[in-house]
């Protein structure tokens, strides 16, 4: 049996190529991170572990930064921490508006004008500006705290998305069905509209964690973010900050650039991978 989904999985993934190159690149970075921690000294990315300003070498493999920090420590070091933002603020972005597009549509009234009154004036004002004036107020704090933040307005769109579905859902025969055979709200819910909603719940996580990813990197590139954590959005702060670019320092601006290019391309893969799943017009025939 086991075998049997797992080929059924691998058959599915060759019929959709970009979410299977998208789980590719985001495994790839996730192994960077992982080995790279095995195979290189992550207190090198402290200041003063090296000469400033030094070219890629045989020592140096990613050249050193302003502050004598060796760049590849660097990379190994902030990459999980930014992917760590992105995935508590996204998850918990999703998982407060699946609660509420669940309240709102399924059991409406007052309680469904409510939040979508709140929900249409929060996406009336530009996130980013939230988020500043936040971070702005909520002064050196850490990866965690910075990730609660960038959450903080990342279940907006979610929770209209959701509750589009589920307005859509609830109307169907078969959940007319379970009430009439006696089922609960909260059964039907579980039972019936959760498991049809999951691809698209998935397919907004990926969204969203992408979304907060980079607000996250621009609050940094601000300097709003972690001081201490070295991130790959505070790492486009201190080349922004010191003209890294136009001072000819190739090796320090362009890890982290490839490395934010990669992990966004493998999440919008993975996210149009997924939305193929959800929607059934995009199927491709077996």
């Amino acid at each position: 049996m086991a075998a049997s989904k797992a080929a059924n999985v691998l058959s599915y993934l060759r019929r959709n190529p970009r979410l299977t190159f998208g789980l590719m690149i985001l495994a790839g970075i996730l192994l960077f991170s992982a080995v790279g921690r095995l195979l290189v000294d992550v207190n090198l990315a402290r200041p003063l572990s090296a000469p400033a300003f030094r070219p890629p070498s045989a020592k140096y493999l990613f050249g050193t930064d302003k502050f004598g920090r060796h760049v590849l420590a660097l990379m190994i070091a902030g990459t999980p921490l930014t992917l760590q933002v992105g995935l508590i603020a996204g998850g918990l972005g999703v998982g407060i508006a699946t609660v509420l597009a669940f309240v709102a549509a399924y059991f409406g009234g007052r309680v469904d004008t409510v939040i979508r009154w709140v929900v249409d004036v929060g996406l009336t004002i530009p996130s980013i500006l939230i988020l500043v004036m936040i971070a702005i107020v909520v002064r050196d704090i850490s990866v965690r705290q910075m990730a609660l933040v960038v959450s903080s307005t990342a279940w907006l769109w979610p929770t209209r998305t959701i509750r589009s579905q589920v307005l859509s859902l609830k109307e169907r025969n078969y959940v007319e069905l379970a009430r009439l055979s006696g089922m609960g709200s909260l059964e039907i819910i579980f039972r019936e509209l959760m498991p049809n909603l999951m691809p698209i719940i998935v397919a907004n996580l990926v969204s969203t964690i992408s979304s907060a990813i980079l607000a996250t990197i621009g609050l940094e590139a601000l300097g709003l973010g972690p001081s201490e954590a070295p991130t790959l959005g505070r790492t486009i702060y201190w080349v922004m900050l010191y003209s890294a670019v136009l001072q000819g320092y190739w090796w320090w601006w362009t890890p982290p650039i490839v490395i934010i290019v990669l992990i966004f391309l493998g999440l919008f893969l993975a996210s149009t991978g997924i939305d193929e799943i959800a929607n059934p017009r995009l199927r491709r025939a077996v």
